[in-house]
Parts: C-alpha cells; sequence; structure tokens
C-alpha cells in the first residue's frame, strides 16, 4: 500500500459502510416523529443530508486530497480556533438545549463546537509530540507537564460545558496519542492516578453526574425518574431477541427520549436483535482495528500519531453510546459515529475520515 500510493479501502468500505447505515436506521427511528412534530416522516434524514452529509463528504474529500502533511503547522491555530469555538458557547451566541450550554447558533445553523475539538486537540498532540526539535515523549518538563497543563485546560473547558463524555474521550484519546508516541510508564501511571483523584470530586460535586452514577449502580431505584432512559432503554433492546422484530417495526421506540441520537443503538438492536447489534459492533471493530494496524506501520511519526488517534477517538465514542445505553457504564449522551442525528458529528466524522485515508495514503 505503501509502495503504490492506494488509500486502504478497507477503511473506506467501513466508513461509507456506517454512513450508510446510518441513513437506513436514522429513517426508521425518526419517521413517525418528523411526521408528528414537523408533518414531514424525512424532515430528520434531510436536515442529516444538508446539515451532515454534504457539508461533510465536502470535508472528506478535502481532508483526502490535502496532504496531511501539510496540516501539521496549522495544527496550533484549529485547535485555537475549535476553543475559541467552545468558549463562544457562554456567550449569547450559545444555546441551552437538554439544560446543557454545549451549541451554537448562527442564523439556521446550530452545531456543537466540542466535536470538532476532540479532533483538532489530537491532530494539535500528534503534530506536537512528533516534532523533532524535542524529546517531548519523555521529558518531564517539555512534555509531560505540558501535556498535563493543556490537556486540563480543555478539559475544565468541556466541563464546564457539562459534556462529561467528550471530556473522558478527549483525554483517554490524548493519553493514548501521548502512550504512543513513546511516554514513560510513569507519565501514563501518573495520569491515571490525576484522574482518579480528580474524576470522584467532579462527579460528587456536580449533583446531576452523581445522580448518573447512582443510577448505574441502582438502576431499579427511581424508573420513572432518572432511571427512566436506561430502563427504556434495556426494554428495548430486550425486546428485540436473537434476529429483532424487523426494520421499522419498534414498538418501543415511541417512549423511548432521544431516540434519535443518544438512544439510537437501542432501537438499532431491538429492530435487528443481537445478530444486527453484533454486526454493527464487528464494523466498527475493524475500522478501528484496522487503523490501528495500519498506523503502526506508518514509519512517519506526526501520521502514525494522528491516523491511531483518529481511530482511538471513534473506537472511544463507539463503545461510550453503546456502553452507556446497554447499562455497561453509566448513562452519558453521546452521538453513535457516523449514524446518530446531529450535522456537526457527521460532518466532523466524516472529515476525519478522509484524513485517515490520506495518511493511509501518504504515510
Amino acid at each position: 500500500m505503501r509502495r503504490t500510493g492506494k488509500i486502504d479501502y478497507l477503511i473506506l468500505v467501513a466508513v461509507f459502510l456506517l454512513i450508510a447505515l446510518g441513513f437506513l436506521f436514522l429513517a426508521s427511528a425518526s419517521s413517525d416523529l418528523g411526521k408528528v412534530r414537523f408533518d414531514n416522516a424525512y424532515y430528520y434524514i434531510w436536515r442529516q443530508i444538508i446539515y451532515g452529509a454534504s457539508v461533510g463528504l465536502v470535508g472528506f474529500f478535502l481532508a483526502l486530497k490535502i496532504p496531511y502533511k501539510n496540516l501539521k503547522p496549522y495544527t496550533f491555530y484549529l485547535l485555537i480556533a475549535s476553543v475559541g469555538l467552545v468558549a463562544l458557547t457562554f456567550t449569547p451566541l450559545g444555546i441551552v438545549l437538554g439544560g446543557a450550554r454545549r451549541w451554537l447558533q448562527f442564523g439556521p445553523f446550530v452545531f456543537q463546537p466540542a466535536e470538532i475539538l476532540k479532533f483538532t486537540f489530537i491532530m494539535y498532540l500528534a503534530a506536537w509530540l512528533s516534532s523533532e526539535r524535542k524529546n517531548r515523549s519523555k521529558s518531564f518538563y517539555n512534555g509531560f507537564l505540558p501535556f498535563i497543563v493543556l490537556s486540563g485546560t480543555i478539559g475544565g473547558l468541556l466541563l464546564l460545558q457539562r459534556s462529561t463524555s467528550a471530556v473522558l474521550i478527549t483525554m483517554l484519546s490524548a493519553l493514548c496519542v501521548y502512550f504512543i508516541s513513546g511516554a514513560k510508564w510513569r507519565y501514563i501511571l501518573a495520569v491515571f492516578g490525576l484522574g482518579a483523584l480528580v474524576l470522584p470530586l467532579v462527579i460528587y460535586f456536580t449533583p446531576y453526574r452523581l445522580e448518573r452514577v447512582l443510577t448505574f449502580l441502582d438502576p431499579a431505584q427511581d424508573t420513572s425518574g432518572a432511571s427512566y432512559q436506561i430502563d427504556r432503554a434495556k426494554v428495548t433492546i430486550g425486546s428485540g431477541g436473537f434476529l429483532g422484530v424487523g426494520y421499522g417495526n419498534s414498538v418501543t421506540k415511541q417512549y423511548l427520549p432521544e431516540r434519535i441520537g443518544d438512544s439510537i443503538f437501542a432501537i438499532i438492536a431491538e429492530e435487528f436483535g443481537f445478530v444486527g447489534a453484533s454486526s454493527l459492533i464487528l464494523l466498527y471493530s475493524v475500522l478501528v482495528l484496522r487503523g490501528l494496524m495500519v498506523a503502526k506501520n506508518i514509519g512517519e511519526p506526526f501520521g502514525r500519531l494522528l491516523l491511531a488517534g483518529i481511530s482511538i477517538i471513534i473506537g472511544l465514542q463507539a463503545f461510550t453510546h453503546i456502553g452507556a445505553i446497554s447499562g455497561v457504564i453509566p448513562l452519558t449522551g453521546v452521538p453513535l459515529p457516523f449514524i446518530s442525528y446531529g450535522g456537526t458529528a457527521l460532518a466532523v466524522f466524516m472529515i476525519a475520515a478522509g484524513l485517515m485515508l490520506n495518511v493511509t495514503k501518504r504515510g
């Protein structure tokens, strides 16, 4: 592949298969909702195409066409711009949805800057850690300390947005990239130790996070209140059985909160059963593991870290969505990559996929 300069077709097929399945699943989950709210069964599909897929497709081809090494000098500016957009959510431009201030609105366009920040932070880390001037992976003052300060700043900003899932996915992905770059084990263990001290304090002093943890530990305590979503999700998943009830035949989706976003995997599991849900998980596994395998064989440091980082974000986000709605981890709102409703998430993941293929072609 490196000799011929071709893109990795396994990654390409996996990405576009996920996008196609996403529209298929979204159509089933949203048709009656669109009909009731807007008298248009295709309302959410059209919005996903216009604000997500169309923008994402343009970004995908640009990310694939521009040599990824040319982006390296600009990763710092992309990070600063992303941080600035997140900071704008605390101004009058920010809007509150679901009790959290995570979105920006410019005219008819509403988007979530945290989805962009995840990837620009990883891009910057990949460029910063691959610098040949200083051994940042193994140095305390030139590597570990700046890494902790920068990660803490970005994590704190996202926590202020009440984006707990975004914090965990971004920080774990950053730590993985730091490890892959050759960081010393004691630095990695120190980060885990720091996280083990800070995270319980953050949870304890923010009631809604504490409530989610307590609900996870005892789901039966308030099935009509705090445990309602996870209770309905488990019923929906269990209703699918082995082969599912059939496409478009979900009978419990009308009682499921956030059915086209944070809970869409539950509807997939109901309509396609254990076989369909497992097949979707397998498809994500193929995409992520293939990305990591190719990254391992890339000698150029920036490309290796960039490809590995993007693969890890996709894997962690898919795991977080599926694990949360299945009751494996505490409930947290995060879109399923390439599938959940949300133009920002779909466009950003498509652009990231273009970067993945760019690295496989030129790395």
